[in-house]
């Protein structure tokens, strides 16, 4: 007995306690060669020596378990011990994250109008040509089509080159009065530093029973957002052609860069055009079935803000994942 007690408590690990086991608990083990020895014992004897095996095995049993719970409690707090991290190795500022500058500025931008109470609305990237050309009066081979390079698929379909379809979605499935921002991306064959074959907009539209909207309530909202997004600046609104808005107007800004006073940026003008407006044309109304309203729309580019909000000099760096330019944004 006391020989097997020493031969457990001996088993220093995991591994040689499971070695002592099939040695004393095993098929062929010690406790298994005993019991054999039945057969031989005398038929008066048989039920103590039975009964005294039975002892020695749950008194073995028992000391086997709790040292098996000792080993193995002992050996999860060295393996947890091994594998402890020193979190102080570690700086906040390389785990901590941030929102990419053109996220941020599309985020700062609906909130602004989301706050007015304008609805946010989505559509498809892949357009027909009714929708993205047509219903905005560009007839086929109209000569504003090529304002606007466009990738065509086979079977006529196109990928969008403005968010302006989602405006024609929307009234169509729904009846003035309408007050909508459409935020997504946009397609045009174009690359160089203020171009990319694929950037971001954000297009706005307010329709109404005719005479309530007006280019006046245009203007103020328009001027109101430039000033939540570029702080104290002058506004001033040009006459301009779009094909969907009649009278159209483009908006600029007095240079951030100069105040105004001309630079390298705005070509010593002073000003820089932000986004282009106007009063929606009587022919999309006309398209989307629209009787006795009037509306106005705008329009404006995520990357022009963005790189405008944080002196940005190349459109494309926005898109490399370059560590160098993202991690001055946390």
């Amino acid at each position: 007995m006391k020989a097997l007690e020493e031969k457990i408590i001996d088993a220093s690990s995991l591994e040689a306690l499971e070695k002592v086991r099939v040695e004393v608990f095993g098929k062929k083990g010690i406790l298994t060669q005993e019991f054999a020895k039945l057969k031989d014992v005398p038929p008066a004897e048989k039920k103590d020596f039975a009964q005294n095996l039975n002892t020695l095995k749950e008194q073995l049993q028992a000391l086997f378990d709790t040292h098996y719970a000792t080993i193995k409690k002992l050996e999860i707090e060295q393996m947890l011990e091994s594998q402890k991290i020193d979190v102080s190795l570690y700086s906040n500022i390389s785990n901590k994250g941030s929102l990419h500058p053109l996220v941020e500025t599309m985020d700062k931008i609906i909130d602004y109008f989301v706050a007015l109470n304008f609805s946010v609305e989505v559509g498809p990237m892949v357009e027909d040509d009714f929708h993205n050309f047509e219903a905005l009066n560009l007839p086929k081979n109209h000569p504003a089509r090529d304002m606007q390079d466009t990738f065509f698929f086979a079977d006529g379909k196109l990928l969008r080159t403005h968010t302006s379809p989602v405006q024609i979605h929307t009234m169509k499935k729904q009846q003035p009065p309408i007050r909508m921002i459409a935020p997504g991306c946009v397609f045009r064959r174009d690359y160089d530093i203020t171009h990319t074959p694929m950037f971001n907009q954000i297009e706005g539209l307010v329709v109404d029973q005719k005479g309530v909207v007006s280019f006046a309530n245009l203007k103020s909202i328009l001027t109101d957002f430039l000033k939540y997004m570029f702080g104290d600046v002058d506004v001033r609104f040009r006459p301009s052609f779009f094909p969907f808005t009649e009278p159209s107007a483009e908006v600029d800004i007095s240079c951030i860069f100069c105040k105004g006073e001309g630079c390298r940026v705005c070509s010593q003008t002073g000003w820089l055009e932000v986004l282009g407006c106007g009063i929606v044309d009587s022919n999309v109304f006309e398209a989307v079935g629209y009787k006795d309203v009037s509306g106005y729309a705008f329009g404006l580019g995520i990357e022009r803000f963005a790189m405008l909000l944080h002196q940005i000099p190349d459109l494309r760096s926005l898109y490399e994942g370059d560590m160098r330019l993202l991690e001055q944004f946390r």
